[in-house]
């Protein structure tokens, strides 16, 4: 059953804040092969300018997907979790993630497309911090798959 069009522009509440540690972004850093110092240097990162290290560009992704879970599990969409595979991901950096900031993330329903029984939803992801300003955008793509026979 295709996703009902309606849902296309619905916004869910900010999530709780997540605070960006120093060693989280060391750690997330190590796991990708990211050797860059700014990632893991204090003092690498203030020489670029930056008041502490900074975190690679794909960070962001646990939190902006941990909280399209609203969308995904909103029991109105009827969205079968069961069935559905990452199709896409994409982010707008407005600036660089740094340890220390508290960041909160508001998800949108971009689109919904059905395409040969296959439902396409794009959500987007509002990363913003304690001051308002919005940091990065993330745009997810997820696809549940046509029931087979259906």
């Amino acid at each position: 059953m295709a996703l009902d069009q309606a849902f296309v522009g619905r916004s869910y509440p900010p999530t709780d804040p997540y605070e960006v540690g120093r060693e989280k972004i060391r750690e997330f850093a190590e796991s990708i092969g990211e050797d860059n110092p700014v990632h893991t240097d204090r003092e690498a990162a203030r020489a670029l300018g930056y008041p502490d290290v900074i975190a690679p560009p794909t960070f962001v992704f646990a939190i902006s997907f941990s909280a399209a879970q609203d969308v995904v599990h909103d029991p109105q969409l009827g969205l079968d979790y069961d069935r559905v595979v990452h199709g896409d991901q994409r982010f707008v950096h407005h600036r660089p993630v740094r340890a220390g900031d508290r960041l909160t993330v508001t998800s949108t329903i971009e689109a919904i497309k059905s395409l040969a029984g296959n439902d396409i939803l794009d959500i987007r992801g509002d990363v913003h911090d304690e001051s308002g300003e919005l940091v990065v955008t993330a745009f997810t793509k997820l696809v549940s798959r046509s029931l087979e026979g259906s």
